[in-house]
């Protein structure tokens, strides 16, 4: 069952519209404050960041994509591929399924077989204490990764929706496995409130994976066959750019802004914002199925745009990007300020 459901959610997410309606990511609200002077030469500038002792070539992860059925082996090499050529992190998706049934583990372990020397991520729910130490063990993961899904698991047909003691079980896994533990929501966003739970648990990253990319209410729509729940929750979630502001001004581990990073310069913007990488999962998926000279072009699209975008603010490296000025203003100002942050501390840097 959960095979032919991971299967079902390649499908849907490759051919269908999930695409959140009316909310978007709130990084159009998001300015960079422009230098006619930059005094700094573009081709000097370097997006290389650091994972846990890795040496990353971007600061962009291909996040949580799949895993657990046949069809996910094919896909998850060629993102392998590109992760090891470009030297970028790759986070896997659930592994419940291939712990389960053993038969799957390939379809998981072909990611470390094609990406030795990659920052690779398992993938695991916030229950699923008893699955940890094997996940890590799968493919020789470099971070596990546990996964917050309460509003897919609202919409899904075979939903758990008993989320008691989860972070009770998130503080006992870190205990747990010898590698760091990152926590990531699945497209609604975490609030300060959530950040700072997380922190105190002991997890060593925070994945925020905002609103306004991918619906999970919206595949799981078109899965169900009573579509009422999955319609009305289409838009549910906290804006990628206003989850990277809350958590990277609440907490002192690093964080990952996903969620509808679609460019460079969306990811220049959350940069700017304090986040320490970014996280693109549908387009690596949809680009992946067409081969990964498409997964290649993809990257070096995404490296050549950020790289711009530092230029124009004249950011050398991702520690200046991260001290550039910019305004924060529409819905985006206006959410905030209603939550009591102060959205002028961005303005005047430098």
């Amino acid at each position: 069952m959960i095979s032919n459901r991971k299967s079902e959610h390649l499908n849907i997410c490759n051919n269908e519209d999930v695409s959140f309606k009316n909310k978007t990511t709130g990084f159009n609200d998001i300015e960079l404050l422009h230098k006619a002077l930059p005094e700094i030469n573009k081709e000097e500038i370097d997006i290389s960041t650091s994972a846990f002792g890795k040496k990353l070539d971007s600061p962009l992860f291909f996040t949580a994509i799949t895993g657990g059925h046949p069809e996910a082996k094919k896909l998850n090499k060629i993102l392998a591929l590109a992760a090891e050529e470009k030297n970028i992190g790759l986070g896997l998706g659930s592994q419940r399924a291939a712990i389960e049934h053993p038969e799957l583990n390939d379809t998981y372990t072909v990611a470390r077989e094609y990406a030795p020397n990659a920052l690779l991520l398992g993938n695991i729910g916030a229950p699923q204490i008893d699955l940890a130490e094997d996940a890590v063990k799968m493919f020789d993961a470099d971070i596990l990764a546990v996964h917050l899904n309460p509003l897919q698991e609202s919409i899904q047909p075979e939903g758990d929706l008993n989320s008691e003691g989860f972070l009770d079980s998130i503080s006992k896994i870190t205990d747990l496995v010898d590698v760091p533990v990152m926590v990531k929501e699945t497209g609604c966003g975490l609030s300060s409130e959530d950040a700072s739970l997380l922190e105190n648990a002991g997890v060593n990253y925070i994945d925020v994976e905002g609103a306004g990319g991918t619906s999970w209410a919206a595949v799981e729509t078109f899965r169900a066959k009573d579509k009422y729940l999955g319609e009305l929750f289409w838009d549910w979630g906290i804006p990628t750019a206003v989850s990277t502001f809350e958590v990277v001004n609440t907490v002192n581990v690093p964080v990952i802004s996903s969620g509808g990073i679609r460019s460079g310069l969306d990811a220049a913007k959350a940069i700017a914002l304090g986040a320490d990488s970014v996280g693109m999962a549908l387009p690596a998926l949809k680009n992946a199925y067409y081969g990964l000279e498409n997964l290649i072009n993809l990257i070096n699209q995404f490296n050549e745009s950020l790289k711009i975008a530092m230029f124009l603010v004249g950011a050398k490296n991702l520690d200046e990007l991260k001290n550039s000025s910019l305004i924060i203003k529409g819905e985006t100002k206006e959410w905030l300020e209603q939550r009591g942050f102060n959205t002028k501390i961005y303005a005047r840097r430098n």
